[in-house]
């Protein structure tokens, strides 16, 4: 083999692979590292020790929001920066807040209601109220880091947390 002919195998590799990386994660979904304590102890259960997470952009494609879910969004007050929290309330629910202006919310038609698991440390739907469906990027699935975590964030078929 001569350097040339590895040099364009490289260069087909990589031009095949870009695209399809691209695709994957803008369309499909990708790993991301969680941190902050807001979601303890489900996710971060331990101080400076990260969750890595799969976030599944094809369920918030389909529709496949359920109370109990924990997602993936854009702040609603600064669109460059990301949360993870755990789904309360869909549209058409009554939310009983902690913190927000009023104490019960009928969650709107296009929204949702997100809060974080540890309740005093979470920037959440309780400062900045019902979220638009349309600022959710992505579903958390699995916990993959570390080893010792490994685990499905989804529910079992009789609504059990697995």
């Amino acid at each position: 083999m001569t350097v040339k002919f590895m040099v364009k195998r490289i260069i087909k590799t990589l031009v095949l692979a870009i695209p399809v990386g691209t695709t994957f994660t803008d369309k499909v979904g990708y790993i991301a590292r969680v941190d902050g304590t807001s979601m303890q102890p489900s996710l971060n259960p331990l101080p400076g020790q990260p969750d890595f997470v799969v976030l599944n952009k094809w369920a918030v494609r389909n529709y496949e929001i359920e109370r109990g879910d924990i997602i993936s969004l854009i702040s609603p007050k600064n669109p460059d920066q990301r949360f993870i929290k755990r789904v309360v309330g869909l549209e058409g629910d009554i939310v009983s807040t902690n913190g927000y202006k009023t104490s019960v919310v009928t969650i709107p038609q296009g929204h949702c209601w997100v809060e974080g698991d540890h309740i005093g440390s979470s920037l959440d739907s309780n400062t900045f109220g019902p979220v638009a469906l349309g600022l959710v990027t992505a579903k958390a699935t699995y916990i993959v880091w570390p080893p010792s975590r490994w685990r499905s964030l989804e529910k079992n078929q009789k609504g059990q947390w697995n």
